[in-house]
């Protein structure tokens, strides 16, 4: 429901005006819409005039409305007062009197759109629509003041042929926005639907009547119509005659009666200018009758599906999001939720891109996201994205193409595989696209049947695997108690300057060149496609990630997390079973 903010005309009124101009409606409907320096609106007298309620620190693109004028006797007549005929002829009978003689009145009327919306060809298309809207309802509004015979409006706005000019201003905002400002100027730290912050001081005698701001939450309004069934321009204009009337007296919160008068106006309004609709209050009656017809008390509780369907109303935050595949985007059982799924898609969708930095391969991070349809074009990953793979020992940029290699010494691989063959303890060979071993075991086979491995080829000898491929990288698989207390020391000590210890899943260790990781891939990365890391946001959960995680400008790290991830993270998600990379999207890359 709509709020007032009584009094703050006078609160604001040693703040600056600052509006954003952008060219004409029309010209940005098809093009991007341009951020410009503030233009400071011309009045009067800056010491008499009250000033609306946002600071030089808050963005409007504001579409500024071509001055509108009556153009014959009555200040409003012609086409507007055809529409709202009826309504005198309710108030009085219908007397052939030509009405007398009176000066034009100017309406002036600012449709902005906060800066932090995103540039949505709906949410234009509305604020082009209400470019001729507002001044249509208001003509209709204030053309009933003198003659109306409500008992609970506030009456200092009446005759408004003594003004040369009406100003009001609408904004088009999310739910952060104005959940800033009902906090701010009401204590409710919630979101709403619209807000109406008045500036007019009836003792001011001035030839200028400011109504005042009506703010209106795009995202709001949208679930609103899903709820009511109507589509969102209706809801708006719904939304901003409920705040208009507001601004002229109007208060549906005072009593039983005045909300019964504001409805009345309300219907009245919309009946006039043959929109869609009951009116807010109507309509939100009706809304609150049928969730205790269903049983439900949660009208204003947003669920997670909402909150998804949200996110096209704001900006994304990060142009890339850096994500880890094991652990962090899948579950405990290597599969990626839908949840997590739709997030990728909706955040591919506002114009992120999603970059996977991980210890797979390439065909490993493809097989797993083709079972939700995320591969190719209007997908996450395919072969001309650019990714980091093998822990950083792999990196792809632009088209897909290799910028980066590095693979280990044959000394180290020797060893290594000669220490397999005499402890029996199953090791992989990761050789970019392909994985090479020496003997079959079920735990290697449970890297191509659960972890999307290529399917692991089983070498004769050492040395004729070593002369097959250059490697990148080592895995030992073993049990958690064999690894902690026998492989890993052996292998630290034994590749000490010439390589590096990784241990990303409890049940392997891996081997990477020395002085790589996620974080150098994810660097070079960056030099490459000219990004700047504080356009970045990373989300993982290993010791592996953790560079990665220090690297980007926002770091979450998932609840399963290592001690080391979560120690450097700068937020701690929800764990990867409970699409922990979904709820990070929503809740921080927008």
């Amino acid at each position: 429901m709509a709020k007032s903010v009584a009094g703050a005309a006078f609160l604001i009124a040693s703040r600056p005006r600052l509006l954003y101009s952008l060219p004409s409606i029309s010209s940005a409907l098809s093009s991007t819409l341009p951020r410009t320096s503030p233009i400071p609106s011309t009045s009067p007298s800056p010491s008499l005039v009250p000033f609306p309620l946002f600071s030089s620190k808050t963005q409007w693109r504001c579409f500024r409305i071509p001055t509108l004028c009556s153009q014959s006797p009555g200040p409003f007549s012609g086409f507007f007062a055809t529409l709202r005929g009826f309504r005198k002829l309710r108030r009085r009978p219908a007397v052939k009197k030509q009405p007398p003689q009176e000066k034009q009145v100017e309406l002036k009327v600012n449709i902005c759109i906060e800066e932090q919306m995103p540039d949505d060809p709906e949410i234009l298309s509305i604020a082009e629509m209400l470019r001729l809207n507002v001044p249509m309802a208001m003509k209709i509004a204030l053309d009933g003041l003198k003659d109306s015979e409500y008992k609970t409006r506030d009456t200092s706005i009446n005759d408004v042929g003594k003004y040369e000019k009406i100003e009001i201003s609408l904004l088009l905002c999310n739910d952060n926005f104005i959940s800033k400002l009902n906090k701010e100027w009401r204590g409710e730290d919630c979101a709403t639907d619209v807000l109406s912050m008045p500036q007019h001081i009836p003792e001011l005698d001035i030839p200028i009547l400011m109504l005042g701001d009506i703010i209106i939450s795009v995202e709001t309004a949208a679930r609103k119509a899903e709820a009511r069934g109507q589509i969102l321009i209706d809801e708006i204009r719904m939304l901003m005659i409920h705040g208009l009337l507001h601004l002229l007296g109007f208060d549906d919160e005072i009593s039983d009666e005045a909300e019964a008068e504001m409805e009345k106006e309300e219907e009245l309004v919309l009946k006039s200018l043959g929109w869609k609709g009951k009116g807010l209050i109507k309509s939100a009656r009706d809304v609150n009758v049928r969730q205790i017809q269903a049983g439900r008390s949660d009208g204003n509780a947003i669920n997670e599906t909402e909150r998804a369907g949200s996110l096209r109303f704001y900006k994304p935050k990060f142009r890339y999001i850096f994500c880890n595949m094991d652990g962090t985007l899948l579950n405990s059982r290597s599969q990626i939720s839908t949840e997590n799924a739709e997030a990728l898609r909706e955040a591919i969708s506002r114009g992120v891109n999603i970059v996977f930095a991980t210890g797979k391969t390439r065909p490993a991070v493809i097989s797993a996201l083709k079972v939700v349809s995320l591969v190719g074009k209007g997908g996450v990953v395919s072969e001309v994205s650019p990714g980091i793979f093998l822990q950083g020992s792999l990196v792809y940029g632009r088209q897909g193409g290799e910028i980066f290699r590095r693979s280990l010494g044959q000394n180290i691989c020797r060893e290594a595989f000669l220490y397999s063959l005499e402890h029996e303890v199953p090791l992989i060979a990761f050789s970019q696209d392909r994985c090479l071993t020496l003997f079959e075991h079920p735990l290697v086979d449970s890297l191509h049947l659960d972890y999307h491995e290529p399917k692991a080829e089983v070498m004769p000898s050492v040395e004729h695997l070593l002369a097959t491929a250059d490697i990148q990288k080592l895995v030992f698989l073993d049990t958690v108690e064999g690894i902690s207390s026998t492989l890993r020391p052996y292998f630290i000590k034994a590749t000490e300057g010439w390589a590096g210890i990784v241990q990303a899943q409890p049940g392997m260790l891996e081997i990477v060149p020395a002085g790589i990781s996620k974080g150098t891939g994810v660097k070079m990365l960056l030099d490459h496609l000219g990004i700047p890391a504080k356009e970045i946001m990373a989300i993982g959960d290993g010791e592996n990630d953790v560079e990665m995680l220090q690297l980007a400008s926002l770091a979450v790290a998932l609840e399963n997390g290592s001690d080391q991830a979560k120690a450097v993270a700068d937020v701690i998600g929800e764990s990867n079973n409970e699409h922990g990379v979904a709820k990070a999207i929503y809740q921080y890359a927008f």
